[in-house]
């Protein structure tokens, strides 16, 4: 069963692309969401995508269901937009470069995983160029798709274009046949790829060669995790370091980088995912070279080689495609926002040890940063505190996503949303049913806040928030003012000040320095020291107990603000040193 939602797109004058505003779950209320985006002149031009997720596949199908205001007119046809940066192929040997593969996998792609091909195995294998031959209309649509890309902003009419690439097309699929009917790509099978390689690597086109030797071998493969199988089967015949080696090694990764690139092998290899977020979490763990999921057993093969450092190009296609999908709109849980971060959580947690070689900090902070923006909005926001009982808690709940997402910008959205709850009337009337347990429960959010990552000018903004709250509470309860009054005896009154600080009621500000500045007097009382330490021993019955009270005293002290420096010079005590 495929999970929806719904991504609303904007267009801002000036600007020829759409940009994500947020993604909701209800189509009507994308739809409204949209329309109002028009009408208060937040955009020119909107447009609303149904995303649906296909855990058969693995990827998501996109569907335009709406879009309306004034598009910009520079904006692309869409075959140029999924087409940039064309390479320019004059021989039949271009065809076979990187750029050029690349653009015949995104044009095609669609029939090479139904097909369970990958381009390498297309372009060099005589039985794969026949079938797509004989499907003649994707062919000559993909021709048209990069005659178009190619014609815009030139002179000559796309029908040259097209007539120049089906002669290119025909050359390089003639050459294939004659060179298999040859005999060019014989002698591949299991066993025999280490004398092979050696055989042909002093050649200059040793790499054409093997390519059409392993179409061959990996013919018999019905399944991606056959082919992968019979791909990884191959590295225990590498050659002994050199150019024999080279070869074999270069093109085993390039083949399984294209097998990984394509979603419906992925899909295959990872084992069933219910949502994109766990198939998130599968594919770091296969990246990183961990168990996890039900892989199939290729799979697990080919963590086996990652967590050894091996197929490099095959494992940055991987760390490629986390990447991408982090950045991307697309909902990681669409069920739930809570278990969506908890997901991106997770991921982060594991990718941040993640080889620099395929995952560099500043990019996965990026792109950790794109997919935290997607919680700072009202609707997931709206969700997490959906069934909170009180103000409080959804400060709680608040304060827990940030220590879950990234971003600066991101940090400081969220405490716009913290900070007016704590402002509220009723913020309170929910702490707890006494002065202390309010108290106490205003100093355990604000210590999470100066704990928390949030920007400074923020975390100040929030703590002296909940410092007023504090500040309100024990002045209408008059807390120490009570104390005071009723404890004339020192030691008593500095007994109950403790109890307060050991409750973890005093907040950082103007609580902390109001029971601070009163335990201080009370510590410089004439003969403190003396009764407090008299009233430690007979509690404990053991007359040696001074030095082990006076540490005790000091070290409850810092609750207060109060140094070790501090009470002893209130205490009228020197030259001790206390372990």
């Amino acid at each position: 069963m495929s999970q929806v939602q719904f991504e609303i797109f904007r267009q801002h004058r000036g600007s020829g692309g759409w940009s994500l505003v947020e993604a909701l779950e209800s189509r009507d209320a994308a739809f409204a969401r949209a329309k109002r985006l028009l009408q208060e002149g937040r955009a020119t031009a909107v447009r609303v995508v149904k995303e649906s997720f296909d855990p058969a596949t693995g990827a998501y199908v996109s569907l335009t269901l709406f879009e309306d205001g004034r598009v910009n007119a520079k904006k692309k046809n869409t075959k140029i937009d999924e087409l940039k940066d064309l390479p320019v192929c004059a021989t039949v040997d271009d065809l076979y470069m990187y750029d050029a593969r690349a653009a015949i996998a995104r044009t095609i792609g669609e029939w090479l995983a139904q097909n369970k091909l990958t381009v390498t195995e297309l372009m060099h294998g005589a039985s794969s160029l026949e079938k797509l031959d004989s499907q003649g209309m994707v062919l000559q649509h993909a021709l048209q798709k990069i005659a178009v890309s190619r014609a815009f902003g030139s002179d000559k009419p796309v029908t040259q274009f097209i007539r120049e690439l089906s002669e290119l097309c025909t050359a390089g699929i003639r050459r294939v046949y004659k060179d298999d009917k040859n005999g060019v790509f014989d002698g591949g099978a299991a066993g025999k790829f280490r004398a092979l390689a050696q055989a042909i690597s002093e050649k200059p086109d040793s790499d054409y060669r093997l390519n059409g030797v392993l179409a061959k071998y990996l013919k018999p493969a019905k399944t991606w995790d056959e082919k992968l199988g019979l791909l990884l089967a191959l590295m225990s015949e590498l050659p002994e370091p050199g150019d024999a080696r080279e070869l074999l090694l270069t093109a085993i990764d390039s083949l399984v980088s294209e097998v990984v690139a394509t979603p419906a092998a992925l899909a295959d290899l990872l084992g069933p995912n219910p949502d994109l977020g766990h198939a998130l979490v599968n594919l770091a763990a296969l990246f990183l070279g961990a168990d996890a999921g039900e892989r199939s057993p290729a799979a697990n093969g080919l963590a086996a080689l990652f967590k050894h450092n091996m197929l490099n190009e095959a494992r940055g296609t991987i760390a490629a495609r986390i990447l991408s999908e982090l950045k991307s709109g697309k909902r990681l849980c669409a069920l739930s926002w809570e278990k969506e971060l908890s997901m991106l959580r997770q991921l982060a947690g594991t990718l941040v040890g993640a080889p620099s070689k395929h995952f560099s900090h500043e990019d996965l902070i990026e792109a950790l940063s794109e997919r935290s923006r997607r919680f700072v909005s009202h609707e997931p926001l709206l969700q997490f505190l959906h069934d909170a009982r009180s103000s409080d808690e959804k400060v709680a709940r608040l304060i827990a996503v940030e220590e879950d997402i990234v971003g600066p910008e991101n940090k400081r959205e969220l405490a716009t949303f913290v900070l007016p709850l704590i402002g509220l009337r009723a913020f309170e009337e929910h702490l707890g049913a006494s002065a202390l347990q309010k108290l106490k429960r205003v100093a355990e959010l604000q210590a999470r806040v100066l704990r928390s990552g949030f920007q400074e000018v923020q975390k100040n903004q929030l703590a002296t928030a909940l410092d007023g709250v504090a500040k309100t509470i024990e002045e209408r309860a008059r807390v120490f003012a009570s104390i005071e009054t009723r404890f004339a005896d020192p030691v008593d009154r500095a007994i109950a000040l403790l109890k307060v600080a050991s409750a973890g009621a005093l907040a950082a500000g103007t609580v902390q320095t109001k029971a601070r500045k009163l335990m201080m007097a009370t510590l410089a009382s004439r003969g403190f020291l003396s009764s407090y330490v008299s009233r430690k021993q007979q509690e404990t019955n053991d007359p040696r107990a001074s030095d082990a009270a006076l540490q005790e005293l000091t070290t409850e002290l810092r609750a207060f603000g109060i140094t070790h420096e501090e009470a002893l010079r209130a205490l009228g005590v020197q030259n001790v040193v206390l372990i």
